[in-house]
């Protein structure tokens, strides 16, 4: 069992519903929905180039999935979560945009949002605690060789490496998609967004998802409000 801090929408949120549906799988929920078909982008392509994506549920990651430390449980860590969420206030990224990172795409603030990375820094921080130890196995995963000197210390000392002023705040819509196309898949996602991009996102809670074992789909286990945020 690994367990992951993440942000989402809520369960019946619009761009929930939206992303859910372009992935294939609501992590709230468990039900999986067919793949679009496009003229330019079959069902079978699109179905492969979002399987990565999928398989996490739609979300950000702020602390990233680890196994739980022998000291602690579960009701140690959704005992924290649920103090955690309700002292920390909800507030707004003011802008949400398309971004390219690399060859994925993914939901991302128009510009650097300072109340994002401290929110994001402090989860890190605040569960640390509940994280094991990274396997020599798990550090190999993350090819360390290919990471900044920032990067490698985050690795080492936090357990991912895109942390801190590394964090990049990003939900996730595709997996590595060809140069080829890239631009079928930025017009598809401009199409299929545009109802919440060019606008601000509330950060209105904080999940806590689950992996039951290696490789299965991630769920969320629970959605915890924010201060001042609807549950």
């Amino acid at each position: 069992m690994r367990y992951a801090l993440y942000f989402s929408p809520p369960k019946d949120d619009p761009l929930t519903g939206a992303a859910s549906l372009w992935l294939g799988r609501n992590a709230f929920t468990g039900e999986t929905y067919p793949a679009p078909e496009y003229e330019q982008l079959g069902a079978a392509e699109q179905f492969e180039l979002t399987a990565d994506p999928r398989r996490y549920g739609f979300h950000a990651t702020i602390k990233a999935p680890f196994s739980l430390a022998s000291s602690v449980t579960e009701k140690d860590l959704m005992t924290v979560a649920e103090d955690f969420a309700q002292r920390t206030q909800a507030f707004e990224i003011p802008e949400l945009v398309l971004g390219q990172l690399g060859r994925f795409f993914a939901l991302v603030p128009g510009s650097l949002h300072q109340p994002l990375q401290d929110f994001a820094a402090k989860v890190v921080r605040s569960f640390e605690p509940f994280r094991a130890a990274l396997s020599e196995a798990d550090m190999a995963r993350r090819n360390p060789e290919k990471l900044s000197d920032s990067q490698r210390a985050h690795l080492q000392r936090w357990g991912y490496p895109y942390v801190m002023e590394d964090f990049g705040f990003h939900m996730t819509l595709s997996g590595q998609v060809p140069e080829t196309r890239a631009e079928v898949m930025k017009a598809i996602l401009t199409e299929r967004f545009a109802d919440f991009t060019g606008r601000p996102l509330l950060i209105s809670g904080l999940a806590v998802f689950i992996e039951e074992t290696r490789g299965a789909p991630f769920k969320v286990h629970s959605w915890l409000p924010l201060a001042g945020a609807k549950s």
